[in-house]
């Protein structure tokens, strides 16, 4: 996709966007510079820090993340064990930097997560934790939960175990160039093991009535010299899908021993209801992509083509039944639910210590009933109060991204009042009061939204429409201030 500049020579649309995406900061009351107590608590961990006891160094690790990554929470290796497979993957001690009950301790519970804005990420952990002891960079000593699986032959987990020890990545990959390698058939041994492992996960997946919404990314990304962002919109590639189901592993195994110990907390999310199956239905009818119900549908939105417009209105509809998300925590006595119906399983947040909250309790949590060690008290006593730290924090992510998204989006198309453009409906409303999209909220004006591919943007459009179609629009107006764009339809 081509860099699309916010203002081509004018830098009055450049700089309102800076300072809108600025805005958004005090906008949302994000969270601002780490407090000094908390960073000089930081600072002294890592000073002090001293590496577990178990050297796991002569396991050659990988990473894989994007390009820019840095705060590194996983690495990986996958060797062939007899018939099947043995994964070891580690995931970052954060633990070991951060006292319970101090000024960092406090912080990371008051942000929950890193949040990742497009001027700058808010880390959940200051940058002497996130972006370098604590982080599995290559060729450097790092303090890890290991978590080593042994996998039959159709990759099903046989045993799980997780310790704490020392492990040394040995390169620091992305997607992109691992995608690539694997196209050209070039790929090392244990990428060619990751593929292998996780289309078995998939096919597991598949079994289990699992799904995975694979809708195409919207990143944002600062061009180089600071001139502008551009949207970068392209569905996953198949390698992100394969080091997924490793993360996944993960989570279900840690479930599963949370579970076997009777205490631990849960990513649950309900089973849609019949009513939401049977509308995505009739949806998927008057698409042209029928889902007959005779595979699960998590199955089925693995057959569909995010590049076919049709098809992609049936992804954009498919978030229906995505819904209901919640963090369960357990002591004692088990919970009613404890599935995650898109995995088809009980499930963990498990391998992102540096970026969520809740994984590091979920790690120590694991690491001592697999050892068959006493539960921390910190870890045990805050199990209760995670949900609505989590649900706050995953709330406060969600809205920056989509006002972000807007923001750039209404920047992109500042200059191009009037013009018009091809478009594919990913969805549509009626006139009918439910919604409002004639600038007053009132419901007379039919709508829907388009998509948009260069530049790339999703927006509200006026008229009647039908999703999955192609249609010609002409831009109305977009104001980076008030991100608000809008198309009318011609024709």
């Amino acid at each position: 996709m081509p860099h699309h500049r916010i203002a081509p020579n004018v830098s009055e649309q450049s700089n309102q966007l800076t300072q809108a995406l600025a805005a958004l900061r005090t906008e949302l009351e994000l969270p601002g510079d780490y407090p000094e107590a908390a960073v000089r608590d930081a600072e002294a961990a890592v000073r002090g820090h001293e590496l577990p006891g178990k050297d796991f160094t002569h396991i050659p690790f990988v990473t894989i993340d994007p390009a820019s990554s840095t705060d590194l929470d996983q690495a990986l290796h996958i060797e062939r064990l007899n018939h099947g497979y043995k994964v070891y993957y580690a995931i970052s001690d954060v633990p070991s930097f951060v006292m319970p009950g101090g000024p960092l301790d406090a912080e990371t519970r008051r942000r929950g997560q890193t949040y990742y804005a497009p001027d700058g990420r808010i880390p959940l952990h200051p940058e002497v934790i996130s972006e370098q002891a604590g982080s599995l960079l290559a060729n450097q000593e790092c303090a890890a939960f290991l978590w080593e699986f042994e996998l039959g032959p159709d990759a099903e987990a046989l045993s799980a175990t997780v310790s704490r020890g020392i492990v040394r990545s040995r390169a620091k990959l992305n997607y992109r160039s691992v995608q690539a390698q694997l196209d050209a058939g070039i790929a090392p041994p244990v990428i060619q093991l990751l593929r292998e492992v996780g289309l078995k996960r998939v096919e597991l997946e598949r079994r289990r009535g699992g799904a995975s919404l694979n809708m195409p990314d919207q990143e944002i990304v600062q061009l180089p010299d600071g001139g502008g962002y551009r949207i970068v919109a392209a569905p996953p590639l198949p390698v992100e899908d394969w080091n997924a189901q490793i993360s996944l592993l993960t989570g279900m195994e840690a479930a599963r021993l949370m579970l076997a110990g009777r205490v631990g907390i849960l990513r649950t999310m309900p089973a849609p209801d019949e009513r939401s199956l049977l509308h995505f239905k009739r949806q998927t009818d008057a698409l042209g992509k029928p889902w007959d119900g005779q595979i699960s549908y998590g199955g089925y939105l693995r057959t569909l083509d995010a590049t076919n417009p049709r098809q992609l209105a049936i992804l954009h509809a498919a978030g229906m039944l995505f819904r209901g998300a919640s963090y369960t925590p357990f002591d004692g006595e088990l919970p009613a639910d404890v599935d995650q119906s898109a995995i088809g399983a009980p499930y963990a947040h498990t391998t992102a210590p540096l970026r969520r909250l809740v994984d590091r309790f979920v790690l120590v949590i694991c690491e001592a009933l697999s050892n068959d060690t006493p539960i921390p008290d910190w870890a045990r006593e805050g199990l209760h109060s995670l949900p609505e730290i989590m649900a706050a924090s995953d709330q406060l992510a969600a809205r920056m991204e989509r006002l972000a998204l807007d923001t750039v989006e209404a920047a992109l198309l500042v200059n191009h009042i009037g013009q018009e453009f091809d478009a594919v409906v990913i969805s549509a409303s009626k006139a009918n009061g439910s919604g409002g999209t004639n600038g007053n909220g009132n419901g007379k004006v039919p709508y829907g939204v388009i998509q948009i591919a260069d530049p790339a943007v999703t927006a509200r459009c006026e008229g009647e429409l039908e999703p999955g179609t192609k249609v010609r629009v002409r831009l109305l107006r977009a104001d980076i201030a008030t991100r608000d764009v809008a198309f009318e339809l011609l024709g």
